[in-house]
């Protein structure tokens, strides 16, 4: 047959030839394709859907080619083809047996490759591991947390969410349900949990993110490589990374490199709000304590006991805390206080446990007690910040105040029963009509009766240890036992402000290292001890809204803080002779006169009384003016009286700053002036050299008659101006007045960090122009100032500024002069209330 098929071909046509090639040609071209395919397939697994259909049509080809073959070999059977076909035909015989080992060849590589497929789907990482959580009602408090970091995660703006709250809020199980969830499955293609132990490592941490992205690690110790290798594989998805019980700064830049990532987004839980700030997090999510029984409910399903006691509110709290086999509830939450690497910080937590876990406890009452019970120095505001970022003390709204847990007051009572040098015996708010028995006073360090119904006192408690005493607002209490205060030979702080009492007993004397003692609004005291200088370290006396006049602690020189009302200084002929015995305090560095409500409109007068006799104290007799790191604050105006919080800017230290209101010539600066309804200038005369240079923080609050800010001369000297606050100050029309700062330089408020204006109706100006470089500007907040259509600002001034605080209705309504480039250009920092 063969040679039959050599001798016929000779005489074939050329016709049949071409054909045969044209076959060949055909498939062979199409073995390489699907070759080709099949090795693209294997290494890109998001065609593999493809590899089938692309195989079924490689066959299809290939058998119309057969078809097209067996045609060919029929018509040259009936010598229907030229010579020369009949050549390519005997040539295409040859060839038909490797068409058909290519063939076979194809489907080899199709089966090869379903198995690769199958290999690359095992292979792969799943999109989501999922995390079984606790059950999370629809409504619950936790639920509403899920949705709010939801609608974060779907703004494209937002990269980084923190979440942030005491232990025990349920920060995890709020991370558990984002990585579970259907929405999270559909916006990454990737999501990556880490939980991130205390003592945690870069090391440790690249292994986890590689370990999930089933990378292979490279040299433990070369992290910049390994964090290449993670950088790489990460920019080539839409991920998300959620790292949970963060306790340290984890700089994510330089160990994933996720700052150079678009698609890449994290979500970090802490007990510290400072983690999350550090960790630059565009929104804060803060995890309140949850309701008692959405608490009781998480406990069950997390603990799986059997609690029947968790249901109405404060009371059965205490009855679940304190039933057999819950302290180890409290024994849990201790390493939140161990952690604490200071013993200052565990002393001032441990204080604030003295308070009741309702109200809140104002700040400038707690940093002052603090100094005065020797915990700090000058860095109250610093710990207190640490307190409030782990999560063991809650901020309030108005941030003038503080609170503790009361699950974590629980346990700050139980570790002070444990230490020899800090027992507390603390029945704040609890309704008390009589005093605890004697033997609860005794060995004790500290004890707090503050707000209960006392009527009396025992008559001579044995209280040789006790260093605080707060019986605060206690108004049936109307007198102190004789001899009570006999025993407490090293009591540091005692609070009385708010009681009934009309004097107090000769054994006052005997509290020869007291620091602190308040008086204020004992409305009915009229009398103290004739020995009363027998206080040698009192530094701290408040004796507003009392009958006490300053002639009865005239002989207190050394005190350091004085609290006094206009009242003290007496009536008509009586009030300049008070005034005379203001220059005895010699070592004073705050001093506060507060405005009865009776006596505002004699303000004017006692002032001017007062100027001479504040003029010789402060120019002439106090040789501590000339230590540069002296701090002096002078207060008039209207305060609470039952809080005693002069200083209201509580976030400032307030170092060198002298608060005086219509005190022309003198040579330093107010700092903070509240509510002082006549006011219609800060500053009067000239404006000498060197006054004012100090000063770093300027606030004014509820002036209604001030008009003028910065009058001629003044701005000059504010050099270290870092905060300036104005708010509810209705006459106010510019911060900077163009009529008194003509020619004013673009240099001026070098360091100005933070401008806020609040409440401020008839506001239209900043300043006239955008000719200040504002070079140290961070942040403004502006809200209800609906006239202020301009800000002084352009694309080449306040380079600094990274936040414009507002209400989108005021900036739609402001007016640029430009083409709208230096809108665009702060419209990125703008946080819209």
């Amino acid at each position: 047959m063969k040679t039959l098929i050599k001798k016929d071909g000779l005489k074939s046509s050329s016709s049949g030839a071409a054909v045969e090639a044209g076959v060949q040609t055909v498939v062979s071209e199409a073995y390489r394709e699907g070759q080709s395919f099949l090795a693209w397939a294997g290494k890109k697994f998001a065609y593999r859907k493809s590899l089938k259909r692309n195989h079924e049509d490689l066959m299809q080809r290939a058998g119309k080619l057969w078809e097209l073959r067996d045609d060919i070999r029929e018509g040259r059977s009936q010598k229907r083809f030229r010579k020369d076909t009949i050549e390519w035909i005997v040539k295409g015989a040859s060839l038909s047996k490797d068409m058909v080992e290519m063939c076979e060849q194809v489907h080899s590589l199709w089966q090869e490759g379903m198995l690769k497929r199958g290999r690359l789907e095992g292979e792969l990482p799943n999109r989501v591991e999922v995390i079984p959580p606790s059950k999370i009602e629809h409504k619950s408090s936790l639920h509403k947390y899920v949705e709010e970091a939801l609608s974060f995660l779907e703004d494209p703006e937002i990269r980084r969410i923190g979440i942030w709250g005491i232990v025990g809020t349920g920060k995890t199980t709020i991370m558990k349900y984002l990585n579970n969830h259907d929405n999270i499955d559909r916006m990454f293609d990737i999501v990556i949990w880490v939980t991130v132990p205390k003592e945690w490592s870069v090391v440790g941490f690249q292994q986890k993110i590689m370990d999930r992205l089933q990378l292979n690690m490279g040299s433990a110790t070369d992290i910049e490589k390994n964090t290449q290798i993670i950088f790489k594989e990460l920019k080539k998805k839409k991920c998300l990374i959620l790292l949970d019980e963060v306790c340290h700064l984890i700089e994510l830049e330089k160990i994933i490199g996720v700052h150079d990532i678009q698609n890449c987004k994290v979500v970090l839980a802490s007990r510290d709000r400072g983690i999350c700030r550090d960790m630059d997090v565009d929104q804060l999510i803060n995890v309140k304590p949850l309701s008692d029984d959405e608490a009781l409910k998480m406990f069950k399903e997390k603990e799986g006991r059997d609690i029947q006691c968790w249901r109405d509110g404060r009371r059965s709290l205490q009855i679940w805390l304190n039933k057999e086999g819950k302290d180890e509830v409290l024994e849990l939450l201790e390493f939140c206080y161990n952690s604490l690497d200071s013993d200052a910080k565990k002393d001032c937590f441990l204080y604030c446990a003295l308070y009741s876990e309702e109200p809140e406890i104002h700040i400038c009452c707690l940093l002052e007690c603090w100094r005065l019970e020797g915990f700090i120095r000058n860095d109250g505001h610093e710990i207190l910040s640490h307190l409030i970022n782990v999560s063991l003390l809650e901020s309030s709204g108005n941030k003038k105040s503080v609170k503790m847990n009361k699950v974590l007051r629980e346990m700050a009572l139980k570790i002070s029963q444990q230490r020899e040098d800090s027992k507390f015996l603390a029945k704040p708010s609890e309704g008390l009509k009589e005093p605890p028995n004697l033997e609860e006073w005794k060995q004790v360090h500290r004890i707090s009766l503050m707000d209960n119904e006392l009527h009396s006192l025992p008559e001579t408690p044995d209280c040789r240890d006790l260093l605080t005493l707060l019986l605060q607002r206690n108004e049936n209490l109307i007198a102190i036992p004789k001899l009570f205060f006999t025993s407490m030979c090293c009591l540091r702080v005692l609070d009385l402000h708010g009681t009934g009492i009309k004097s107090l007993p000769s054994s006052l004397c005997n509290l020869t290292v007291l620091r602190g003692l308040y008086l204020n609004s004992c409305n009915h005291l009229v009398g103290l001890p004739t020995d009363i200088e027998a206080l040698k370290q009192l530094e701290v006396l408040d004796i507003r809204a009392t009958k006490l006049s300053l002639c009865q602690i005239r002989t207190l020189t050394w005190l350091k803080l004085l609290r006094v009302s206009l009242s003290n200084f007496g009536r008509g002929s009586h009030t300049q002779n008070q005034s005379g015995y203001v220059s005895s305090f010699v070592s004073l560095e705050e001093f506060s006169i507060d405005i009865d409500s009776s006596l505002r409109s004699a303000m004017p007068r006692v002032l001017c009384q007062l100027q001479p006799s504040m003029g010789r104290f402060l120019i002439r007799t106090n040789p501590a003016w000339e230590d540069v790191y002296f701090t002096f604050r002078f207060v008039v105006g209207c305060q609470k009286l039952t809080c005693f919080q002069i200083l209201e800017s509580f976030d400032d230290p307030g170092y060198n700053c002298l608060k005086f209101i219509n005190g022309e010539g003198m040579n330093d600066a107010i700092r903070k002036v509240n509510n002082v309804l006549e006011l219609e200038s800060i500053w009067q005369g000239p404006v000498h050299a060197g006054s004012l240079t100090r000063l770093r923080t300027l606030t004014l609050v509820k002036c209604p008659q001030l008009k003028r800010i910065f009058s001629n001369g003044m701005i000059q000297q504010l050099s270290k101006l870092e905060d300036l606050r104005v708010e509810e100050c209705d006459q106010i029309e510019e911060v900077i007045m163009e009529s008194e700062n003509i020619g004013l330089e673009s240099n001026q408020l070098p360091r100005l960090k933070t401008l806020t204006l609040l409440n401020l109706p008839r506001l239209r100006s900043i300043w006239v122009d955008d000719s200040l470089e504002w070079r140290s500007l961070q942040t403004i907040e502006i809200s209800t100032c609906h006239l202020l259509k301009k800000l002084p600002f352009n694309n080449a001034n306040a380079t600094k500024l990274r936040s414009i605080k507002g209400q989108r209705a005021w900036w739609e309504a402001l007016e640029w002069k430009d083409d709208g480039a230096i809108k665009q250009r702060l419209e990125s920092l703008c946080i819209f209330n």
